[in-house]
């Protein structure tokens, strides 16, 4: 009879245990305090950059006291950076959350000019190859929804211009080509590894083009996204990266990981630069 009181008293023990662990009502253990630091969402990034949440992640609407408060947004956006990066020194950040603070500098999710960068890999030819994804939203008459708008893979890149000793080699049409009927265009269209060459200096292959007409023909599937950050030019002057890291402790989550001024006249150029539209 003994062991049945022993084994009850141990369940009883057990529960108690568990019971002490969950934390009890007007306090945070610290497991809920990074539970709540933690930024889980990249939707819950913009609530707090904007302060539109409390610290409890409980929303705040237009109307409502502390909605976009100057004060609480330095705080909030204080604690949305990658802490881990040097390069994000405190003069920079400081400077940031001063500037996009008193200048009423919010973040707008259809307000544009962000994307997103997806790291994915691809299976060509039986082995896995990378293949940068560029992506935005776009608008609709009801809602919106993410397009793809340009990719990036050494894949293409190794099939276009090999030849980097020899800026444009010496394949050419000749000048008197029209005489000829162009006739000479057999030869050219034979040449398959140097054809690039006979086209305009500012040619470049569409690459997403490249993807899809490669994807249709069978010749590339899709594996998986291995990792995505998100580009953003909204707040004037500025440009900031977000990524998500998954860490101990409370800095983690959605953070700034990069960041750096750029002027508004700048804003397109630094776009296509990062969208691989323009690095030639």
């Amino acid at each position: 009879m003994k062991k049945p009181i022993l084994g009850f008293f141990f369940i009883i023990f057990v529960q108690f245990q568990i019971l002490a662990q969950v934390p009890k009502i007007g306090t945070i253990s610290d497991d809920v305090s990074v539970f709540l630091a933690e930024t889980k969402q990249l939707n819950q990034f913009f609530r707090r950059f904007n302060a539109e949440e409390d610290k409890q992640g409980e929303r705040y609407y237009e109307g409502d006291k502390f909605y976009r408060d100057k004060d609480l947004r330095k705080k909030y956006i204080s604690v949305l950076f990658d802490n881990q990066n040097t390069a994000l020194t405190k003069e920079l950040k400081l400077a940031f959350v001063n500037d996009v603070s008193d200048g009423k500098k919010f973040l707008e999710f259809l307000g544009g000019n962000w994307f997103a960068e997806l790291e994915t890999s691809f299976i060509w030819k039986g082995r896995k190859e990378k293949v940068t994804l560029f992506a935005e939203l776009q608008k609709e008459t009801v809602g919106s929804k993410w397009i793809i708008t340009n990719a990036q893979t050494e894949l293409f890149e190794q099939m276009f211009y090999p030849d980097t000793t020899n800026a444009k080699r010496l394949e050419f049409l000749h000048p008197l080509s029209h005489e000829l009927y162009f006739m000479n265009l057999k030869k050219v269209f034979e040449q398959r590894k140097f054809v690039e060459y006979f086209t305009a200096r500012s040619f470049r292959p569409n690459q997403l083009t490249l993807l899809l007409y490669e994807i249709k023909n069978g010749n590339l599937t899709f594996d998986q996204v291995n990792t995505v950050k998100f580009h953003f030019l909204q707040t004037d002057n500025w440009y900031f990266e977000v990524s998500n890291f998954e860490r101990a402790g409370y800095n983690k989550g959605w953070l700034i990981s990069n960041l750096s001024k750029v002027q508004i006249a700048d804003r397109e150029k630094v776009i296509k630069y990062l969208r691989y539209e323009a690095r030639y």
